[in-house]
């Protein structure tokens, strides 16, 4: 019986358990330690920043950015609906209000242009506007140009695209401060984790403070914040070392699967892959986008298929105006998130996919294809 395919499952070699044993040797088991400090400072230079400060979580990273930014009650803050709960949540617990933006057709990132609409409609009605959090959404980073040109503090989603670029520049460097994810289906896994990445010490010095449930530094336990307990493990850390060092070459794997992707559904009319012009994407999922009115099928059809044949799919990203949780909250639409989640399909894009499972992927595509 074939084992079941995921949509993207950790990618853990010998390497990593290394790392991971000779941090558990060293007697390093607390919270913080040196494997802790090196991957931040090595997460820091893969991401072109001056700091980095390693957290439980990448919605951590980014409760901790906006608080950082003063982001609180009374402010709004310009969210892309198409994204995951995490990115509108940790506005929340700020007690600010998420307001919904829709999205570009090409990759599904956040519109720069309805922004800047969205951002001039609420200055006028008075509102003040903490933050803008753009989602460098599936590994492709957002248009950052115009949307840095907003006047807005910019908290840059990273969570998927570790080792992307956009314009020469990696992802996790734009903004003011950056948020990224090591959750265990991410381009590199520490199990649980993140990381919050700048360029501003200052910012940087207040997170770690806050993650550490604001103590002071005194030889009693002294609080003047409410703090969290939001540091990253000096053992996961250790697990995160370990895949930093095979980055590129997961990268690279992912990669090389979108290329066949990419040449699989070429001659399909009515199909195209979110993102696919994006030379800087780190791939994290191929994302396909199906036209059923010239493809003669939707996305949900191939879904079915597959996971009938045990391989995992997922729809797009269902838009934060359209959970329950969200309703009522003011958003801004082009139809074009809407659009996406009702014909995309995530596909298996795991750079741990051996040849074997690869190939039954792509056999079970082409049944499908023929069929029709």
């Amino acid at each position: 019986m074939n084992a079941r395919i995921f949509l993207s499952a950790p990618d853990v070699s010998g390497v990593e358990e290394r790392y991971l044993v000779n941090a558990l040797r060293s007697g390093w088991v607390a919270p913080v330690g040196p494997d802790l400090d090196a991957f931040e400072a090595e997460i820091a230079r893969r991401c072109g920043t001056a700091h980095a400060v390693g957290v439980s979580s990448g919605t951590a990273a980014l409760h901790l950015a906006l608080l950082a930014l003063g982001v609180g009650p009374g402010q709004l803050v310009i969210v892309p609906t198409l994204t995951f709960a995490a990115t509108a949540n940790a506005v929340v617990y700020t007690g600010a209000e998420p307001v919904f933006v829709d999205s570009l057709p090409g990759d599904g990132n956040l519109d720069p242009d309805l922004t800047a609409g969205v951002l001039a409609d609420l200055r006028r009605e008075g509102h003040t506007v903490g933050a803008i959090v753009p989602v460098d959404l599936f590994g492709a980073c957002a248009e950052y140009t115009s949307l840095e040109e907003l006047g807005v503090p910019i908290v840059e989603d990273a969570a998927e695209a570790l080792g992307s670029s956009r314009d020469g520049r990696p992802a996790g460097s734009f903004g003011r401060v950056a948020a990224l994810s090591f959750n265990g289906n991410k381009i590199l896994t520490t199990s649980g984790g993140g990381m919050l990445v700048t360029d501003d010490g200052d910012l940087a010095a207040r997170c770690r403070h806050l993650a550490t449930q604001a103590r002071e530094p005194v030889a009693h336990y002294e609080h003047r914040d409410v703090g969290y307990n939001y540091r990253l493990s000096n053992l996961l850390a250790a697990l995160g070392r370990g895949q930093l060092t095979r980055l590129d070459e997961m990268i690279a794997r992912r990669r090389q699967l979108r290329e066949r992707y990419l040449k699989l559904f070429a001659a399909t009319e009515g199909t195209r892959l979110l993102g696919e012009a994006d030379p800087g994407s780190n791939c994290w999922l191929t994302t396909l986008v199906v036209d059923p009115q010239r493809a003669g099928w939707t996305a949900a059809d191939l879904g079915t298929w597959l996971a009938a044949r045990d391989i995992e799919t997922r729809p797009v990203w269902k838009p934060m105006h359209a959970q329950p949780v969200f309703r009522g909250r003011r958003v801004w639409l082009t139809g074009v998130a809407d659009r996406l989640f009702a014909t995309g399909l995530n596909l298996p894009s795991g750079s741990g996919l051996r040849e074997d499972a690869q190939q039954r992927v792509f056999d079970a595509i082409g049944e499908f294809l023929d069929a029709r």
